[in-house]
């Protein structure tokens, strides 16, 4: 019995092909826009957390409190320098201090002009290993930069992957930074962290003597010793730096922060953004189900004489109720799943060419399978909630006035 059902809702729909098609329009930009966004967002903040995934659970970062976009600092009121570098090695639970400096230079290579992060490796070797360490990084060509390499740089990934400069960079290769040449001793391995795959790396004299920097300091990287919180070491330097600096509470212009912070900051703001993009999604897919309560109250009216029929040969209420109900629901799930495979799609491609744009993988293509079928299921029940009211007018209609009419 049911089997006829569906057969009887699919029947009528091939009838109306072209009304069905415009109707199931709404549904499937909606689906599509839902799945695309979504399975974006998650790329997204997958490639997002990853930026703080490499860095070790016992390393604190403090950085000043920018105004605006750019490096850490570089838009800030009032920098970090060596006296606050004095305060954090006081602090009781640190064990390292490590000074950072993220600067945006000119590059110039193979007479192609651009612009691109350099990051400072720190004057000793013991505190590079660990920067090398905490991300994991790893020659892919040449080799790392040493303490003391002065003239010499070390590439990021993308640098290898690019071609604006019109010729491939390779090891040994000569390059300019700010109007002075410097020799290219190795190119990092692709990294989770985007940035450092477009970085250069550069020891920490050679940049303060490029940029003219004086006693500034970007960032402050700070080992815990074992058996301390980093919570609870995060806390104490913050206190130190506000007595130090005479700041109230909530007025500080510094930035102390755990990985696990960095992470939980991101992770919220991906999810709100997510839901708002998903409720401006969602709302094609109210416009799709009024499409649809449209198309099934036309539908009725144009079939009462076929309704008519029905009971007078024994069908039920509740049997024209299931027809149309099933029929409603079918125009939901086929947009459902044109949208599914759309989104799929969108998403595949909007990632693809986002990480050949960055040379990185800066988004990751995710095939959730719980959206997917999320997805089909709420566009077959919006479906069918579209198709309730013109199917339940439907089952209503008096057979003798529906064969008159």
């Amino acid at each position: 019995m049911i089997g006829d059902f569906f057969s009887l809702a699919l029947n009528n729909l091939k009838r109306r092909r072209l009304r069905a098609w415009l109707t199931i329009l709404g549904i499937f930009i909606g689906i599509a826009a839902v799945v695309a966004l979504i399975s974006l967002g998650q790329g997204l903040k997958e490639a997002v957390t990853g930026q703080f995934g490499s860095l070790s659970s016992d390393i604190l970062t403090i950085q000043n409190a920018g105004t605006g976009f750019g490096p850490p600092g570089s838009t800030a009121i009032v920098k970090l320098n060596s006296h606050d570098l004095d305060v954090v090695k006081k602090v009781e639970g640190v064990e390292e201090v490590i000074i950072r400096l993220i600067r945006i230079v000119r590059v110039e290579y193979n007479g192609v002009a651009d612009f691109s992060y350099v990051a400072s490796i720190p004057e000793s070797q013991r505190q590079t290993d660990i920067i090398y360490k905490d991300f994991d990084a790893k020659a892919q060509e040449g080799r790392l930069i040493k303490a003391d390499d002065f003239g010499k740089v070390l590439l990021g990934s993308s640098f290898a992957k690019t071609d604006r400069y019109g010729r491939q960079i390779n090891v040994g290769s000569r390059i300019n930074l700010q109007g002075k040449d410097f020799q290219i001793v190795g190119i990092l391995e692709e990294t989770g962290n985007f940035i450092i795959n477009s970085a250069i790396m550069i020891d920490e004299r050679d940049l303060k003597d490029l940029l003219d920097i004086g006693d500034e300091i970007d960032l402050i990287a700070v080992r815990v010793k074992p058996g301390f919180k980093p919570e609870d070491v995060a806390k104490a330097i913050e206190d130190a730096l506000r007595k130090d600096r005479k700041e109230k509470l909530g007025e500080e212009d510094f930035q102390v922060q755990t990985p696990l912070q960095a992470i939980s900051t991101v992770s919220t703001i991906l999810t709100v953004i997510n839901t708002i993009v998903a409720g401006i999604a969602a709302i094609s897919l109210i416009v799709g189900g009024i499409g649809i309560a449209n198309t099934m109250y036309t539908s009725v009216l144009e079939r009462t004489k076929e309704i008519g029929t029905m009971k007078a040969v024994g069908a039920r209420n509740s049997d024209i109720l299931k027809v149309f109900l099933i029929e409603s629901g079918f125009l939901g799930l086929i947009g459902g799943i044109i949208g599914v495979v759309l989104g799929i799609g969108m998403s595949f491609a909007v990632s693809a060419i986002a990480n050949a744009a960055f040379g990185s993988t800066i988004l990751k293509f995710q095939l959730n399978f719980y959206l997917i079928f999320g997805a089909l299921a709420f566009s077959f029940l919006i479906g069918s909630i579209a198709g309730f009211l013109p199917a339940r007018q439907a089952s209503k209609l008096n057979p003798v006035e529906a064969l008159r009419s």
